[in-house]
């Protein structure tokens, strides 16, 4: 690497041949993505790239650009939120700590039917990390972060494993400000607009038919936090999603379902209350109160730092909630 100007040019040299195609993209467009992204310019010629740019910016680029070849010979695909992800990691001063965890661990990774999931956040990785080892996780932060996301995965991984034998995914049926009057049709029919988002991630983890039929056999339940009352929710994973519009009494009916062999998290954004009435206490911010630092019981807060969708989502939640990262809860 030599300096000039206060710029300075290094080379990255890469063995396979053959993951150049999908490094570079359809007409270089992952190169185009991490120059405009980190100020950079990027040259390819044969099995060499070479990145110009500020210092701090280059060693960046070339630091994203061998995780990128790192997944791509894993097989793993990159895609344009992946690239933005590992862009947005690379500002953190152990990136790949993130990555791998501690020296001489696997790397930290959610495999399901459909798709093997690494973190793309620096919050992430140790959410990652808690959920195949907490007995009961509460996930909190602003939509887009992966918490919900993320469970489904670790949940279906563990059913494919048989460490669970069934997955049981719920949320409160709360309107989110607007009033959606009366709904046709049956019980789930009613219900399953609330709780489509769950589905989503599930179809996005297991092909579309094994869904269907572990739904249809029992193995997976998606239901309103109501219809947990007065069970027992034992060789589960339980996953609660939207909780801070549960109330206190909803909060502790459904943490006391937990059974034997069971694993349960708990998702919400304590910002985005929608609780009818608006002087209830979201049952979520009381739980965390509460229960933090018993042990057994994880914590995971996430910030806008952690969006993994489009970049201008995180400045958007920044722009509604102010820079200065105060808790609520």
């Amino acid at each position: 690497m030599t300096r000039d100007n206060r710029r300075v040019r290094a080379e990255v040299a890469f063995d396979d041949s053959s993951l150049l195609t999908p490094l570079f993209g359809q007409f270089d467009a992952n190169l185009v993505q991490l120059e405009n992204r980190l100020g950079v310019f990027i040259s390819a010629r044969g099995n060499m790239v070479q990145v110009e740019g500020p210092e701090d910016s280059v060693a960046r680029t070339r630091d994203v650009l061998r995780k990128m070849y790192d997944r791509l010979a894993l097989g793993h695909e990159i895609d344009s939120g992946e690239i933005d992800s590992l862009v947005s990691m690379s500002n953190e001063p152990t990136l790949e700590g993130i990555l791998r965890g501690a020296p001489d661990t696997p790397p930290i990774m959610i495999r399901t039917r459909r798709k093997t999931i690494v973190p793309r956040s620096a919050g992430q990785a140790p959410y990652m990390q808690q959920l195949a080892r907490e007995d009961i996780i509460f996930a909190l932060g602003p939509a887009g972060t992966g918490k919900t996301y993320l469970a489904v995965a670790q949940a279906v991984s563990q059913l494919m494993t048989g460490s669970v034998q069934r997955l049981i995914l719920s949320r409160p049926a709360v309107e989110a400000g607007e009033k959606l009057g009366f709904l046709p049709g049956d019980m789930k029919e009613k219900v399953d607009p609330y709780l489509r988002p769950l589905y989503d991630a599930l179809f996005d983890c297991m092909p579309p038919e094994q869904v269907e039929r572990r739904i249809a056999s029992g193995e997976i339940e998606i239901a309103p936090i109501a219809f947990m009352r007065g069970r027992t929710l034992a060789d589960a994973f339980v996953i609660l999603d939207e909780a801070q519009n549960t109330t206190r009494e909803q909060m502790k009916m459904f943490l006391t379902r937990f059974g034997q062999n069971s694993r349960m998290v708990v998702c919400g954004d304590p910002r985005q209350v929608d609780i009818p009435g608006g002087d209830r206490m979201s049952g979520l911010v009381d739980a965390v109160n509460k229960l933090e630092h018993i042990e057994g019981i994880g914590v995971s807060r996430f910030t806008s730092a952690d969006v993994v969708r489009h970049p201008i989502v995180g400045r958007i939640v920044d722009a509604y909630e102010g820079t200065d990262e105060e808790r609520v809860y």
